[in-house]
């Protein structure tokens, strides 16, 4: 996989999914209102501007990046606990998961990506 988002992904990067391959199966991601709200909470941000704030610091730690894609998966339909998140493996490691969060939330906050394939 080259980058996180798969290719030939059914994510639908206008709804703000992106598609990843975690413990060897593919699962669409998404940030959906519930799922950012989610986010608010969890990291105790009074709105959207302050958790995007939050995010494009750069300095997220691995707890952090369980909860994103955690959110992710339930805003994408997967019923997964942060535990079951924490549990699951992905090839190419931390790069990968690292990689997945970023997609994310560049599909959620600033839309499809240069060079990114659309799925209309």
């Amino acid at each position: 996989m080259a980058g996180a988002v798969v290719i030939g992904s059914r994510a639908n990067w206008r709804r703000g999914e992106v598609e990843a391959v975690l413990d060897g199966e593919r699962r669409i991601l998404c940030l959906t209102l519930g799922a950012l709200a989610e986010l608010e909470t969890a990291f105790a941000v009074e709105d959207l501007n302050r958790l995007a704030a939050r995010f494009s610091s750069g300095r997220l730690k691995a707890a952090d990046m369980i909860r994103i894609i955690g959110a992710g998966l339930r805003g994408g339909g997967n019923l997964l606990s942060d535990d079951e998140v924490a549990a699951m493996s992905v090839e190419g490691g931390i790069a990968t998961y690292a990689g997945i969060v970023g997609d994310l939330l560049t599909a959620t906050f600033a839309g499809r990506g240069e060079g990114t394939a659309a799925n209309p």
